[in-house]
């Protein structure tokens, strides 16, 4: 790729970027001082304040101090210090869809009474449980039909996890997938309190299929990658964790559900995504980085930020990174790669009959489904009538 090629290549993605993402102001004091939202630092600025942080810290007990504060933060600027109460999940099950070496069925169960999340649970048809889990979580599109858990990438992604040995899940984001039909929004203020509570109890959900506790992983790109840091951040059953093109210290998330309460700062704390995302020290973690978006300065600057933590706490080689440096804002063929790798490595997952002699990765026995045929709710299995039916009657 020549240079001019490589520019407009750049230019053309922060394009689709931009046209994805749901709108924010850039200057989050207009609506609250504790906001950072986009591109709230210059990449100068940012360096400049991983600097100030990384002085607060030496030693692994200073770190774990300042981790165990951001864990905080964050609860508390979702409003979720306490946690609530957790209800029964109550999960309603399609028909299971079997396949080459994995099944599918279409779930939804109750984050909170009447609250319903919907997803796809994909699971071994070989294999002996218990099994390792895995939570795919999904970023921002702008088409209905081809967003979150019903793109192909997303489905080839849960299915060759799946056929590697794990009990997969993917859900809908708030507003997202079908619920959005019932009177649910992403764009509201509270959206990031609910995503991330609706992940915890994702993790909660996984562990009734056979799922071993101690091997657990989540794994998203763009706002699935922030919804990958925050939970893993926030809930100590997350083993293994791959936040894929979003990890930046300049840009805090371009939705509300990232960025629309205060998780960066208060009265108290202040932070980045790139702290966020070094909470899961000294579990596993890989990022993935691409050259045309805000994670462009990954090798320089976040991962020696990141990378620092790791070795306070003796685990550095629980750390990798992989740079796509010609590639974009997505979590394509050569990102799920170096996931499926990464992730065989700590969950004990097999790569028989996937990874191919030439190191390439057979997706081929994936078969991809229609909208219609991932949705839950329908004329044969109706939304329960006690079903909450939008983001303001949600009781907490």
């Amino acid at each position: 790729m020549t240079t001019m090629q490589r520019v407009f290549f750049r230019l053309f993605s922060a394009v689709l970027i931009l046209a994805a993402l749901p709108a924010v102001s850039q200057h989050p004091s207009e609506t609250s001082p504790l906001l950072r939202q986009g591109n709230f630092f210059t990449e100068e600025q940012a360096l400049e304040k991983l600097k100030e942080y990384g002085a607060t810290f030496s030693t692994a007990p200073e770190w774990q101090a300042r981790a165990a504060r951001i864990r905080q933060g964050i609860l508390e600027g979702t409003g979720l210090s306490p946690l609530p109460p957790k209800c029964a999940l109550q999960p309603v099950f399609t028909s299971k869809r079997d396949y080459d070496g994995y099944s599918v069925q279409n779930v939804a169960f109750e984050s909170l009474p009447g609250v319903f999340v919907t997803g796809s649970l994909y699971t071994p048809r070989h294999g002996k449980a218990p099994f390792s889990g895995i939570l795919c979580t999904h970023g921002h599109w702008s088409k209905p039909e081809d967003y979150g858990r019903f793109r192909p990438d997303m489905q080839k992604r849960c299915v060759t996890l799946a056929r590697m040995g794990a009990v997969v899940l993917s859900i809908d984001m708030v507003g997202y997938g079908e619920m959005r039909q019932y009177g649910w929004e992403h764009k509201h203020p509270q959206a990031l309190k609910l995503q991330l509570w609706n992940a915890i109890r994702s993790i909660d959900f996984l562990l009734t299929q056979q799922v071993d506790p101690k091997r657990i992983a989540v794994t998203g790109a763009s706002g699935g990658g922030t919804q990958s840091f925050m939970l893993t951040a926030v809930d100590d059953r997350i083993a293994v964790s791959v936040p894929v093109v979003m990890v930046s210290a300049h840009f805090f998330g371009g939705c509300v559900c990232e960025s629309g309460m205060p998780v960066h700062q208060s009265a108290t704390h202040e932070t980045n995504n790139v702290e966020i995302a070094a909470c899961a020290a000294p579990r596993p973690m890989l990022l993935i980085s691409d050259g045309a978006d805000w994670t462009q300065n990954n090798t320089d600057v976040e991962v020696p930020y990141i990378r620092r933590i790791y070795k306070l706490m003796k685990a550095e080689k629980n750390l990798e990174h992989i740079h796509l440096a010609e590639e974009g804002h997505d979590y394509g063929y050569s990102k799920r790669i170096g996931a499926y790798r990464f992730l065989a490595k700590h969950l004990k997952l097999t790569l028989k009959g996937i990874e191919l002699p030439d190191g390439n990765f057979d997706e081929s026995p994936v078969v991809l489904e229609t909208y219609e045929q991932l949705l839950v709710f329908g004329d044969k299995n109706p939304l329960p009538n006690h079903a909450v039916r939008g983001n303001d009657a949600v009781k907490w």
